[in-house]
């Protein structure tokens, strides 16, 4: 469906299909289904306010022993403030996991689950250069900029994003 713009319409949020959804769907294909969720996360990551995960989906114990994945996916999420990621990056980040593994081991998930598409429209409404004008803490900027990076934010906001900072930085610096 195209819109008056020219751009394809994006479904409903209802036409996708949650990960608790999808997973419940699994589990009736699979009975023994396993999912093992490592938390990949290095001290470098946290300095950066950052989750890593991977999520491992296996058919059943003897594929669990035998380290047989059905399909392993792995995911980031950032710390930060509104949203859910404000108190459970770390959730957030084990959820899109298993969502995008358990659409790849299984014929019939198609496509982002409806967790993921919910966060792309969060990230397309976000006024980033609004939120930057209310910090005046370089690290919280920056935490904001790897946001809007990790949204795929237009470069001239991330770029007004870094002038911002450095503007906070260079103030920090003079009134020590």
């Amino acid at each position: 469906m195209v819109e008056g713009n020219g751009l394809m319409a994006r479904p409903s949020l209802e036409s996708y299909e949650t990960v608790e959804e999808r997973h419940a769907r699994a589990l009736e294909l699979h009975p023994d289904l396993r999912v093992v969720i490592n938390n990949h996360t290095t001290a470098q990551d946290r300095e950066r306010n950052t989750w890593v995960v991977e999520a491992r989906v296996y058919k059943d114990a003897g594929d669990q022993a035998a380290d047989i994945p059905k399909a392993t996916e792995w995911a980031f999420e950032i710390d930060g403030e509104g949203m859910a990621n404000k108190t459970s990056a770390l959730e957030n980040a084990c959820t899109s996991a298993l969502g995008r593994a358990l659409r790849w081991a299984f014929a019939g998930s198609k496509g982002p689950s409806r967790s993921e598409m919910e966060k792309v429209q969060r990230m397309e409404d976000r006024d980033w250069m609004g939120e930057a004008d209310k910090l005046d803490d370089v690290k919280q900027l920056r935490v904001l900029w790897a946001h809007a990076k990790q949204a795929g934010a237009d470069k001239g906001i991330l770029k007004k994003l870094e002038a911002r900072a450095s503007e906070l930085g260079n103030s920090e610096g003079s009134s020590s």
